[in-house]
């Protein structure tokens, strides 16, 4: 996507691009679907996962809601056609992330759901083999974002930072990567006044950590002078904040999304007002840069009630990603996005 502002495209160059999108092929994943995850590592580029939401309004009881879920997980076939190869089954899941690590590490999925717990699935012999769990929170909480460290710096020990319906946010790390101990609690905060939507990590510098909830603010902490505060506090939003990603190939670059139809890009060291921003015609669920240097200027947006701001799409768009797998020739790349309310899940090029 294309900045706008002084000197800057308008973000007309990214609706330009969704004109001209081509759909591969479609699953129902039964399910409502929110979140939805390439593997990065280069052994199993191939590999993506979908993750459902389902609130059981039968199995309810009174306040007590009963949420269930999968994650699904597909493999992209050599015609860019892709079929499901495995389903764990798991409370409502919110987010998924992939771990960024070495190219001789197992791929690692962390797993946020809606009971509180994080769990940890690692890539063998073409399955996702459970790995570890650890309880964030009460089993009446859901763990609604989560984000790893390690997006640049692969070899770095990795953490987790996890936002709680509580309106908590959760500090993990891993024990000893890649071993069968898992994660630890390094600390738990209240960061906001209402749901904490989104948790991320400034990419650049593994100290600082960024928050955006239904209080309508944008915080930024920094892990070395602890949680009794934030570093600063962005109060300018007119409605909740959904969506933050730090930019891989930009360093002081970061978007954020709103459920007020806007994405707004920031330079890092000027959060309280942004570079520029743009109205993508629906609350901006997910934003996700692409992760091709060359490619740098182009982030995909999942709009929720206006779609995928690369698809067109009348369901609520929750989750999307980009493929991280070599690109042809022509340089586009593979792109998958599901959605709520119709359950469908797409695979295209862009």
């Amino acid at each position: 996507m294309a900045e706008c502002g002084r000197g800057r495209r308008s973000g007309g160059g990214l609706l330009k691009r969704a004109r001209h999108m081509e759909m591969n092929s479609f699953f129902d994943t039964v399910y409502p679907a929110d979140a939805l995850e390439f593997c990065p590592h280069h052994n199993a580029s191939d590999v993506f996962v979908c993750g459902t939401y389902y609130l059981d309004t039968a199995a309810s009881q009174g306040p007590v809601q009963k949420r269930t879920g999968q994650c699904l997980v597909f493999q992209v076939e050599q015609d860019k056609k892709f079929h499901k190869i495995q389903t764990i089954q798991l409370p409502a899941v919110p987010d998924m992330k992939w771990c960024h690590g070495t190219s001789r590490d197992a791929p690692l999925l962390a797993i946020a759901d809606s009971e509180g717990h994080v769990s940890l699935h690692q890539w063998q012999e073409s399955r996702l083999q459970s790995h570890s769990s650890l309880s964030c929170a009460s089993s009446d909480i859901l763990c609604l974002s989560l984000d790893w460290s390690n997006r640049r710096n692969t070899s770095a020990d990795a953490s987790l930072v996890v936002s709680l319906s509580n309106g908590s946010l959760c500090l993990l790390r891993m024990d000893d990567q890649g071993s069968a101990s898992g994660l630890r609690a390094i600390e738990t905060w209240a960061a906001h006044d209402f749901e904490p939507w989104i948790a991320a990590w400034d990419y650049w510098d593994a100290s600082i950590i960024y928050s955006g909830g239904d209080d309508l603010k944008l915080k930024m902490w920094d892990t070395r002078q602890g949680f009794l505060q934030p570093s600063l506090t962005n109060k300018r939003f007119e409605a909740g904040v959904t969506s933050i990603q730090s930019h891989p190939h930009a360093e002081h670059t970061l978007a954020v999304g709103s459920y007020d139809n806007t994405v707004r890009i920031f330079d890092k060291r000027k959060l309280l007002a942004p570079m520029t921003q743009i109205d993508v015609g629906g609350g901006a669920w997910r934003v996700k840069w692409h992760p091709l240097p060359t490619r740098k200027d182009d982030l995909l947006v999942a709009c929720m009630h206006d779609g995928f701001k690369i698809v067109q799409h009348a369901s609520l768009a929750y989750g999307v990603d980009w493929s991280f797998a070599p690109t042809d020739a022509n340089k586009e790349t593979l792109v998958a996005s599901c959605s709520f309310y119709d359950h469908a899940l797409h695979l295209w090029s862009a």
